[in-house]
């Protein structure tokens, strides 16, 4: 197992998060601010980063910016606002999740168990290969394609498009796309779905694939084969 990368400014919450996850059986690796995380990130492996948002030095956005050019390593935001920019922001930044501080570190280790988890490709179901038109997705790769080129997703982009995918033409709401995505009770906003929808559409950039994934006004949103742009 890869270690987890728990990057805050703050020692205490460094060493309670890295109690918490020891105790579970993970490894743990601490960097204080975004440089050093950075520097850590570049020379090592990891198979999850917990990562602060307001830090000195360099910010948890510019990491996960930097992170997501060259990396799909699942991403825990960690915030002490709260408010919907932050949380809104570091989704679009490519994160995965987010807790507002304080936060419960039981709550904390079953998302890092969640997110691990998905991103293995352990989500429930028998299809291993959907291929719709252009759009291939590959569950046991976590791969996806239009054409011959592999689209990079995250591990939660990815549960999110394979889940619709799965089910073409049923509409879900938000909620049970987090119910069931997320696979924990999120205590977030719901329109975190709004937001990872907007990033997969981004780049499904084919119109021919993203238009594949609909908008059920006051709703929910459906993967429809139809809605191909023809």
């Amino acid at each position: 197992m890869e270690p987890i990368l728990v990057v805050d400014d703050e020692e205490r919450i460094r060493r309670l998060v890295r109690m918490y996850l020891e105790n579970e059986g993970y490894t743990v690796e601490e960097a204080e601010n975004g440089r050093e995380a950075l520097e850590r990130f570049h020379k090592s492996s990891y198979a999850l980063m917990i990562l602060d948002l307001m830090m000195p030095e360099v910010d948890g956005w510019c990491v996960c910016r930097e992170v997501r050019k060259v990396s799909n390593v699942p991403i825990i935001m960690l915030t002490a606002r709260g408010e919907e920019f932050d949380r809104v922001l570091g989704l679009e930044l490519g994160a995965d999740d987010y807790l507002v501080k304080p936060f419960s570190t039981k709550e904390l280790v079953a998302r890092v168990k969640a997110l691990l988890r998905r991103a293995k490709g352990s989500m429930a179901g028998n299809d291993s290969v959907l291929v719709f038109g252009k759009l291939r997705i590959e569950k046991e790769k976590h791969r996806v394609m239009i054409e011959d080129e592999i689209i990079t997703l995250t591990p939660r982009e990815f549960e999110l498009l394979y889940f619709l995918a799965k089910n073409p033409g049923r509409v879900f709401s938000r909620e049970q796309l987090m119910e069931t995505v997320w696979g924990y009770d999120f205590y977030g906003d719901a329109r975190t779905v709004d937001t990872h929808v907007k990033k997969l559409r981004e780049k499904l950039s084919n119109p021919e694939v993203k238009s594949m994934i609909g908008t059920v006004w006051g709703v929910g949103y459906k993967f429809d084969p139809k809605l191909n742009g023809n």
